[in-house]
């Protein structure tokens, strides 16, 4: 037993060969030799949580390099001295605002001969890896000709996310060690794999743990430990008639998830390989000049906006999470999917309802999840252990938080505070997931109303990654810290808002949808209104999403805030009405606008050739249009902060920026004199808000 337990701690502690000279010449890295004359080669960026590759960064490895040159070592082990992980990727500040190509492939041309020297040298070299090793990590540990991995290791290449492909000849080596269907599918995906997966594809020759790594370096330097080789069916695939074919394959799905006009980088990629995966030298030359075009384009820029928007939301988060017990009223689609996913991020859930057959499917939809979610059984089964039924409600009595998530109805959540509140223990927060009903409404029957917030979420909550924190004019500051520290804490992005029908996320989006009705109305199909949002870059055009969202849902929040914007919103139409109390709700029943069968909706054929640029105005200006008018009221208070919201919460074609962002793009002038147009033509829901004239 003793000796377990020193094994658990040994694997705490990083394995970092002799202890280094804290006076030594390099301010990123420490080089030292271990009695056996191998050099230990340890990364720990300054001023920094994890290491991440930069100029300056690249400059001090070269250093190294050279000092390994002139003096070579009996072998060379390359590791992070961060608990975080090895190598996270490139620093992407330096990302921010590229806009020279042939300045981008000098710089990367530089990096690229240091890895290239780095895989030159005529000794042992090997990569120890733990933690992240992401993008140029990645290709830092690719360019050693041996890589041991820690079990909790993760190996990807998220450069797709960002519009770009790995730059630092990763391309290259990829395809050549790994089979280059697999390597590919990683590429244009930017999925990440376990330890165990890299092993099974010859990304990496051991997984060990770490208390092992000392033995198994040593092993390495023996030449006992078995390096894996590239198969013959890799070299077959990398041939030049196999390239093409199997490049039009790759274009087939790639068009499936991204088309090329939004998002060009998975199309660069296997044009690149496909052109010249025959030639290392070609390809390596070719992968920097694609890369750098790669940089300067929108999208890329964009994207890389979007990268720092998630990091800002995320310190919004900071401070300790207080939350160790969470209380759910309501286990419909909503409460119960929250439940599940709080559950899932180490949460104890308490999840009530008035019958116990929505609590029951709550349990099989979060079953369900977790079988696609959690890698191993019995991670399903410790966290289906916390997701626990409670149809009588005793959580109410030792829960931090509770949220309600019950039927959209003032007067029922109203009821339910009144049953809960003197039951909840001192200290606890009291949370709505209220869609659209301001907190001024909900507080007016609370003893304790400083101690409510909002908390909303977007469906699926699984997926989408914004909860907004809603405030308002008597919310403790403290509650709405904690609040927002408890989002971070199940790896949510919060957005602060201000009080008002319908937030930020749902009144920009309900006219984009409620508009999409009014074209249905004018006999245009619903294919080509769908159309017309997917070309513009949406992830689903607003006739699937409502049915998605549930027709009753939409309808719902559609009359609540037309009864507060009146003619800024469209009427939500008749049919609508009578095709909801029919039972035609959407993906829910089955039936809504379409059919939908196994979660998918059978569409048949697009109506691409029928989108007119006015069609994509009509349903995408109007979002513009109110978040310059929640930014003017003081809803949310910063523009980023918008845009950030409704990528994070709506999927608004990120590549865009986001809807302010697309403003700035196409000129606040030109969006509101289109505006104007659309106005005169349609109606008054169409003016701009008097916010343009100051935006920016």
């Amino acid at each position: 037993m003793k000796s377990k337990v020193l094994d658990a701690l040994k694997d705490r502690v990083l394995e970092l060969g002799p202890t280094p000279d804290a006076s030594g010449p390099y301010r990123n890295f420490k080089l030292t030799r271990d009695s056996d004359g191998v050099a230990w080669v340890l990364f720990d960026r300054a001023d920094s949580s994890a290491n991440t590759l930069s100029s300056d960064v690249m400059e001090e490895l070269g250093a190294i390099v050279a000092a390994l040159e002139n003096h070579p070592p009996a072998g060379v082990v390359l590791r992070s001295a961060k608990t975080s992980g090895f190598i996270a990727g490139a620093d992407v500040n330096e990302f921010r605002g590229a806009a020279d190509p042939g300045a981008v492939e000098t710089t990367l041309s530089r990096a690229d001969g240091i890895i290239g020297r780095l895989e030159a040298l005529k000794i042992p070299t090997v990569a120890v890896i733990h933690g992240f090793c992401l993008g140029g990590g990645l290709e830092v540990a690719l360019a050693c000709r041996t890589r041991i991995a820690i079990d909790n290791a993760r190996f990807g290449f998220p450069e797709v996310m960002l519009g770009l492909h790995p730059g630092l000849g990763g391309t290259v080596r990829f395809t050549r060690l790994v089979n280059p269907m697999q390597a590919m599918t990683l590429m244009l995906t930017g999925k990440t794999i376990d330890a165990r997966k890299a092993k099974s594809l010859g990304l990496v020759d051991a997984v060990t743990q770490e208390r092992h790594v000392r033995n198994a370096v040593k092993d390495v330097m023996a030449g006992r430990l078995k390096r894996g080789r590239p198969s013959v069916l890799n070299q077959l695939l990398n041939l030049g008639p196999v390239r093409g074919f199997l490049a039009k394959r790759m274009r087939q799905e790639a068009a499936k998830a991204a088309p090329q006009e939004h998002y060009p980088a998975p199309y660069a990629l296997i044009d690149l390989w496909e052109r010249h995966g025959g030639s290392r030298t070609a390809m390596l030359a070719a992968e920097k000049r694609s890369f750098a075009e790669l940089m300067v384009t929108s999208t890329a820029q964009n994207l890389i906006r979007v990268f720092f928007l998630r990091e800002e939301m995320k310190k919004l988060a900071a401070g300790d999470n207080v939350v160790k017990h969470l209380h759910v009223i309501g286990a419909g689609a909503m409460g119960g999917d929250i439940a599940a996913w709080c559950a899932h991020q180490n949460i104890r859930v308490t999840l009530a309802d008035m019958k116990p057959e929505p609590i029951a499917a709550a349990i099989r939809r979060a079953a369900d999840l977790y079988s696609k979610i959690v890698r191993k059984r019995t991670g399903i089964r410790d966290t289906l252990d916390r997701l626990i039924p409670d149809l009588v409600g005793e959580g109410v009595r030792h829960a931090d938080l509770i949220i309600e998530a019950v039927s959209e109805k003032l007067e029922l959540k109203q009821k339910v505070y009144a049953a809960i509140e003197p039951r909840m223990k001192p200290g606890a927060i009291l949370a709505t997931n209220t869609s659209s009903i301001p907190l001024q409404e909900l507080r007016t029957t609370l003893q304790r109303p400083e101690r409510l917030v909002g908390l909303h979420f977007f469906n699926p909550v699984s997926r989408l990654q914004l909860v907004e924190v809603v405030s308002h004019e008597t919310a403790d500051p403290q509650v709405l810290k904690q609040a927002m520290a408890f989002v971070g804490a199940i790896d949510r992005l919060p957005l602060p808002v201000q009080s008002s029908s319908g937030f930020l996320v749902n009144r920009a989006l309900t006219p984009y949808m409620l508009e999409a009705m009014v074209m249905l109305d004018e006999k245009i199909d619903k294919t080509v209104i769908d159309a017309a949002a997917e070309k513009f870059g949406m992830p689903v055009g607003p006739i699937e999403l409502a049915d998605q969202v549930g027709l009753d849902i939409c309808l719902a929040v559609g009359d609540e805030l037309r009864a507060k914007f009146g003619e800024a919103l469209p009427q939500p139409p008749d049919w609508l009405r009578k095709k909801v109390a029919k039972g035609e709700l959407g993906r829910k029943t089955g039936q809504g606008f379409y059919t939908w069968r196994e979660g998918k909706a059978e569409k048949g054929d697009a109506g691409n050739s029928q989108v007119r640029p006015e069609l994509i105005d009509r349903l995408m200006l109007p979002i513009s249009n109110v978040c310059v008018a929640c930014l003017r009221e003081g809803i949310v208070d910063d523009p980023d902060l918008v845009d950030g919201a409704m990528i994070f919460g709506t999927g608004y074609a990120p590549f865009r920026g986001g809807p302010l962002k697309y403003a700035r793009t196409r000129g606040p002038e030109n969006v509101a004199a289109n505006l104007r147009e659309l106005a005169a033509k349609y109606g008054a829901r169409f003016a701009p808000d008097p916010g343009w004239d100051t935006f920016k």
